[in-house]
């Protein structure tokens, strides 16, 4: 429960710190000239609610299993992720029409104050990136890593936006529209964010296996039970924060039924009490192949 209160407070942050600099960004823009700012504060106007959707899937995983949910309610973080990702690519959609539309209007050069506000608003994206990006590795929350590639999104269309007003601002007359341009590379950058966030998430909603790395620890700490042969087959899947694991345990087939009970009771509580987050296991026991002797020599 704490490592979901912590995906909890990144994505509450999150939401907190785009509030402030959606406005600030959108402000700015229309007292700046800056339609590149302006598109900026719109994409963190989806921040808001990405943030928000990522917020609700944690708390929907949160759901203990029940009758019509036997294996609980993780499926909502991958959900939240997916629904980000959409988010991000209609965020670049928007913002590439009106760059376009923008392309061809009158311009005026952007006021030289809209740099200050957007090198600000690149440090503090890129700080909140490297946090929610920290706290989405150490829970393995696709939802969180997700909002924390929204954040470096959005630094990206900052920093874009960067670029195109000192382009204007430094060639002067006949360079306006390299705001517009900065717009539209910004939205080559959210939709490949989007495209990474959403790759991965339906990959959780399939059940594709943990890496390899993490099937190699289950199979190391279930053979080390005494008791136990070796591990047949073990399948995995992603659900909301954790692991679902089924594992074929061979043991001795003369062991009594009650002993291989046993075996499989510790293989269960040893996966879930390690540093893995293991959080179902599914043990089937199997009897050993009897090891044939080597023939008599005639």
């Amino acid at each position: 429960m704490r490592s979901v209160q912590k995906g909890l407070m990144a994505a509450g942050v999150g939401m907190a710190v785009n509030i402030v600099l959606a406005i600030v960004k959108i402000v700015t823009g229309v007292l700046g000239n800056s339609y590149a700012l302006i598109a900026d504060g719109i994409e963190s106007s989806t921040d808001i609610i990405s943030s928000l959707v990522v917020w609700t899937g944690l708390k929907i995983s949160t759901i203990p299993p029940d009758d019509d949910h036997p294996y609980g309610h993780g499926k909502a973080e991958s959900i939240s992720a997916i629904i980000v990702s959409l988010a991000l690519f209609a965020a670049a959609a928007f913002i590439a029409v009106e760059s376009i539309r923008e392309l061809h209007a009158p311009r005026h050069t952007p006021a030289w104050f809209t740099l200050v506000v957007l090198a600000l608003v690149v440090a503090i994206k890129e700080t909140l990136f490297r946090f929610v990006s920290r706290v989405g590795h150490q829970l393995n929350s696709t939802a969180v890593q997700s909002d924390a590639w929204h954040h470096r999104a959005d630094a990206s269309t900052s920093a874009a936006a960067f670029i195109g007003i000192s382009i204007a601002l430094i060639g002067g007359k006949g360079y306006e529209r390299a705001d517009d341009w900065a717009a539209l590379f910004a939205c080559a950058v959210i939709l490949f964010n989007g495209y990474r966030i959403l790759r991965v998430a339906v990959n959780d909603i399939m059940d594709t296996a943990a890496p390899d790395p993490l099937q190699k620890e289950i199979l190391a700490i279930s053979a080390s039970v005494p008791g136990v042969v070796r591990i047949e087959k073990c399948r995995t899947r992603k659900s909301g924060l954790g692991l679902l694991v089924e594992l074929h345990v061979e043991v001795d087939g003369d062991l009594t039924v009650r002993r291989g009970h046993e075996i499989a009771h510790e293989v269960s509580d040893r996966l879930k009490s390690s540093s893995l987050p293991v959080q179902f296991v599914m043990v089937h026991i199997e009897p050993a192949p009897k090891v044939q002797p080597p023939p008599k020599p005639l």
